[in-house]
Parts: C-alpha cells; sequence; structure tokens
C-alpha cells in the first residue's frame, strides 16, 4: 500500500510540474511573439505611407495573441498549482482558441505576402506624384530614399516625370534631377550658400530593398505564427492528458480514502467524525432495554476478542 501511495504521489507530482514548465515556455513564447509584432508593426509604420491599411493588421494580431497566450499561461500554472482538473481543462480549451488565432495571423500573413509587389508598385509612383505638393508624403519619401541608400522606385531616371526641376527646358534630355535624398554626398555651391550639389547620387532604385523589407517581414508573421500554432496545439493535447492523469490519481486517493475509512468504521455524518454504535472501532454493543417500564441499568458487552 505505501509503494502505491508513494507512485499515486510521485505521478500527480510530475504531472503538475511538467504542466508548470509547459506554462513557462508558453510564456516565453508568447514574449516573443510581442517583440517579433512590435518590430514589425514598428517597420510598417516608418514606411506607413507605401504600405496599405490592413497590411498593420498581422503584426497587431501577433501582439493580441502574446499577451493572451500570457494570461493562459498563468492560469495554467495557477491551475497545476491547485491540481484543478477544472481549471486545466480550461486552460487546454483557451490554448485551443489562441491556437485558432495564431493559424489566423499565418493565413493572413501568408495572403498578405502575395500582395506586397503590386501594392509597392502602386503606391510608391503614386508617392513620387505627391512628393511636391504633399510635405508627409515628401518626409517619407525622403526617409526611404535616404534610409535605405536608394533613389526612385525602379531607377533614379523615374524622377524625371514627377520632379518639377526636369522640366526646365535648359537640361539635356539625359540629365535627371534628383531630390536631396538621393545623393549619397552633398557639397554647397561656392556661389549660393542655400544651394547643395548632388556628388554622388544613389544608382538603384527603392522598390527592390522595399519589397524585399516588407515581403520578410510579411514571411516572418506567418512561420512564426505557424510554428508556434503547432507548439500551442501539442500543448493543448498535452493538457487535456495532464487533467485525465490528474482526474485519476484523485479518484484513486480518494477511492483508497473511502477504503481506509471503511476498514476503520469510521462514518461521516454532519461534517464529523464519529465511530458507529455497534462497531469494533467503539469497542463495545449497547443492548436492548429489559421488559417495558423496568428500570434495569444498560449492559455492555465487549466486542473485540480478549487477549490471552
Amino acid at each position: 500500500m505505501a509503494n502505491r501511495d508513494l507512485q499515486l504521489n510521485s505521478g500527480m507530482r510530475c504531472a503538475k510540474y511538467m504542466l508548470i514548465i509547459v506554462s513557462f515556455m508558453f510564456a516565453l513564447t508568447a514574449i516573443l511573439l510581442i517583440m517579433v509584432g512590435t518590430t514589425i508593426q514598428a517597420i510598417f509604420g516608418d514606411f506607413s505611407i507605401f504600405i496599405d491599411g490592413h497590411f498593420a493588421s498581422p503584426p497587431a494580431l501577433l501582439i493580441a495573441i502574446g499577451f493572451i497566450l500570457i494570461a493562459v499561461a498563468t492560469l495554467g500554472a495557477y491551475g497545476a498549482v491547485k491540481e484543478s482538473v477544472m481549471v486545466i481543462n480550461l486552460y487546454g480549451v483557451c490554448l485551443f482558441l489562441v491556437f485558432i488565432l495564431e493559424v489566423s495571423a499565418a493565413i493572413a500573413a501568408f495572403v498578405m505576402q502575395t500582395q506586397v509587389k503590386d501594392m509597392l508598385m502602386r503606391t510608391m509612383y503614386q508617392s513620387l506624384a505627391d512628393y511636391e505638393s504633399d510635405p508627409y508624403v515628401k518626409s517619407g519619401v525622403d526617409f526611404m530614399q535616404s534610409g535605405l541608400e536608394c533613389c526612385g522606385v525602379n531607377k533614379p531616371e523615374d524622377w524625371k516625370d514627377y520632379f518639377s526641376p526636369n522640366k526646365n527646358e535648359t537640361l539635356d534630355s539625359d540629365d535627371v534631377v534628383v531630390p536631396n535624398s538621393c545623393c549619397g554626398s552633398l557639397a554647397q555651391d561656392l556661389n549660393d550658400a542655400s544651394q547643395v550639389t548632388c556628388l554622388d547620387t544613389f544608382d538603384y532604385g527603392c522598390f527592390r530593398k522595399m519589397n524585399f523589407i516588407i515581403s520578410q517581414s510579411a514571411m516572418l508573421i506567418a512561420t512564426g505564427a505557424t510554428t508556434v500554432a503547432f507548439v500551442q496545439l501539442l500543448g493543448v493535447l498535452c493538457a487535456f492528458m495532464l487533467a485525465k492523469t490528474l482526474r485519476r490519481n484523485k479518484s484513486i486517493r480518494e477511492a483508497r480514502r473511502w477504503q481506509l475509512q471503511q476498514s476503520l468504521g469510521v462514518l461521516i455524518s454532519g461534517g464529523k467524525m464519529a465511530p458507529p454504535q455497534n462497531s469494533a472501532a467503539a469497542g463495545y454493543q449497547q443492548l436492548g432495554n429489559g421488559e417495558q417500564g423496568s428500570h434495569e441499568p444498560y449492559t455492555y458487552t465487549p466486542q473485540s476478542p480478549s487477549v490471552n
């Protein structure tokens, strides 16, 4: 009996600690998801004029999943400490809901990746057209060209049809005037200090680099969410298996406790433990009264065998 009780308690402790470890791992995963989502959201914010609004949904969803997963991991650890089968089952259900959210984020990111090329071609050429009329667009284009060290969409010559200085009739047909953000190095004009001369113009357009950044960000969301989703699915199965183990072990423990009570002849009445009448634990038996109306005293006889 002692060995069985030891095995039972060991099984309970093993299931409890395993669930705590799994919950801790999910909490770390949630922190990573929040970091990845925040970083990608910051990247999309820097190039917001070139990115459609719905592209911000997957990183925002990834951040939300991270915070939800932290709460779910805390719930799992609490259920393990309290050995509550109901809380652990609720933990498994919540993990499954998080799994659905992660699959949704992965699907949205995969779809988003297929739309990056067409979106960038449209928004970048539109930005060149609005460069001189919209200060917000101007700052965004300058940030892109200076930060990524590029010029135009596919090549610097793209500015020829959109930048007004190129309409000067004195320019040669091969000359192209570009914004200062296209220049790698600038020099002040000796005759006019307010004027600068571009000494070195970036030779490549910005589309290639922008397409790489946005596509890789979408791919990171998709692969990260997919990987964590499969880990979450394993966590769901693990949670339900641990809940089943705890339920079985607790049932066995309660059954053995009941058997022990029965062997001792203990009955639970009104929430108090009391030995029943006519039991071996009481050690005596109450006999019936004598004839009706007589005042003879009660007589008790021992039930346990005499020790010789």
